[in-house]
Order: C-alpha cells, then structure tokens, then sequence
C-alpha cells in the first residue's frame, strides 16, 4: 500500500535516517541495519490526545542518549518519529465534492473535524490525504479523505524531545498509520492492532480507509471487552459495504482472538519480519522508506 506514505506523514523531509517509535512500554529504535528497544518504567510516558504525554522527560531523554547518543556536529540528524496512537485523532471524511486549492482544502478538513476532536482546533496540527474515488452502493463517487488531528501542546512535547537531542524530526506519524504501510492485501478486511491497553481497528476496502477507531480498553486480555470492539466493526461492514469481511489481519495479540469471528486472521507482516506491539509502526516507516 504505497499510498500509505502519504497520509502517514504529518511533516514530509528527505528520508530519515534514523527511525523512532514511542509507547507507553518504551522506546523502539533503527539505524544503519541496527534495531533495539529501551524499557520504560511505568509512569515515563501516558499517552493522551489532551493531556501531557511526557511525565518524565529525562527517563525518554536518556533512552534517546543511549541509543542515538550526540555526535557533536551542530547538524540535526533527520529523523522519523512515530507517535502512539491514541495522542492523535483519525478520522475518515466523505465529501460531496472537494475544493482544488491546498489552503481551502485544509480549512473545510479542520471545518469537519472540529467538533469530532476532544481539544481546540485552532490549536492543532491537521495532516489529511484524499484517497483514491470508489463508487459507492448506489453508485455514485463519494471523495473520501483521511484527517489525522493531533494538539500541536502534544505533538510539541515529543518534537522537543528530538530537537535537544540533535535530530530534526522531519517525519512525524502514529503507530497504526506507518504500520500500515506492511499491509498488502486486497478486498474488504478489518486491521486490529493491539499495543498495551490500546486497541486500534481500521476498516480497508479495495485500498480505502472505511473506518478508524482508536480506544482504550480497561483490561487488555479480556476477549469480551476486544470482541465489544470487533463485532459492531463486522457488523458495520456489512451494513455499509454490504459484504462481509474476508480477513482480519491482526498485530500485537498474545491471545486468542475472540470467538465468533469468522474470516480468515493472518498476522502483520513486512519484509523486516513480524512486528510486535510497540515497534509496528517503526516497521512501517521502514517499509515505506525502502519502498
């Protein structure tokens, strides 16, 4: 899905050459064929779509020192940063029709998702991608775009941490988006990520974006609170695409996936290998990179 490059950028630079991942569970790292993962204590990182996520900046600071210590050059190092996915907003918008300037563009996207973000959004950094027209069930084309929302008090937080340690965060994402960079399948299918006590569901049809859900689960290993998130996703894809879904491609579950689901289920999978719950999207961003 090349065009996933596009909408899971919030800034574009030249291709970094490092790559960052940050969870609640800690830091996930590449560089020049190196890769690794630096724990967190709990309580380091809380991530939020509207409050601080950074509770204590010295412990992240220090694991960024440690893996990517710096060089003494007084260049920045381009850098890719991948954000959880629960400090942003994504949402899929269906329009009648779409203006042609970039500014009016950005301003009807921030029109429709003010009122659907839970902070100001005049004080948010809106990134959005028009994706590919599909007739709809009565056949008319309805011109469907990708808004990724985040509070720019957020998204500054995480920046900062980059910029004292000498890298130019030119590239910034959630996990979810750049994971979905490894995704190669056709048809009509539900992507499930789990990664600690978030559970991320999209919808994708023929290389579209139906539906993205991004929620917070009480008990992460309970099948019960999982499958209250998949069902009514099985349903609406019947409902709405009026077919059922034919795969359910799942990242980050150690448990069974909860019973009644009934589609083929195959793992995310890239050409780096099987990504786990906190470093998918570091995959991602290397698989478009690559690409």
């Amino acid at each position: 899905m090349a065009w996933w490059k596009q909408i899971a950028r919030l800034v574009k630079d030249p291709p970094p050459s490092y790559v960052f991942e940050l969870s609640e569970a800690g830091l996930a790292f590449a560089h020049d064929g190196r890769a690794g993962f630096q724990p967190f204590a709990p309580g380091t990182l809380l991530a939020s779509p509207v409050e601080d996520n950074i509770l204590r900046p010295d412990a992240i600071a220090g694991a960024i020192e440690r893996v990517a210590p710096v060089n003494g050059s007084k260049k920045r190092r381009p850098a890719a940063v991948v954000l959880p996915d629960y400090t942003a907003r994504v949402t899929v918008l269906d329009f009648d029709s779409f203006p042609s300037a970039p500014d009016e563009q950005l301003g009807l996207v921030r029109f429709r998702v003010k009122k659907t973000v839970p902070f100001d959004i005049d004080s948010a950094a809106v990134s959005y991608y028009v994706q590919p027209a599909l007739s709809g069930k009565t056949g008319e084309k309805k011109i469907e775009v990708i808004a990724v929302t985040v509070a720019l008090e957020v998204i500054a937080r995480y920046e900062a941490l980059f910029r004292s340690a000498g890298f130019q965060p030119g590239v910034i994402t959630t996990s979810a988006l750049a994971a979905l960079n490894m995704y190669q399948g056709d048809g009509v299918a539900v992507f499930a990520k789990l990664a600690g006590r978030v559970l991320t569901v999209a919808v994708i049809a023929q290389n579209t974006v139906k539906l993205f859900r991004c929620v917070t689960l009480e008990n992460p290993e309970d099948e019960d609170e999982i499958g209250a998130v998949l069902h009514p996703t099985f349903a609406y894809v019947e409902d709405e695409l009026g077919t059922p879904v034919r795969k359910l491609v799942v990242c980050g579950f150690s448990q069974r996936v909860p019973g009644g689901i009934d589609c083929q289920i195959e793992p995310l999978h890239g050409q780096f290998g099987l990504p786990g719950p906190f470093d998918a999207g570091l995959l991602g961003c290397l698989e478009a990179i690559e690409n």
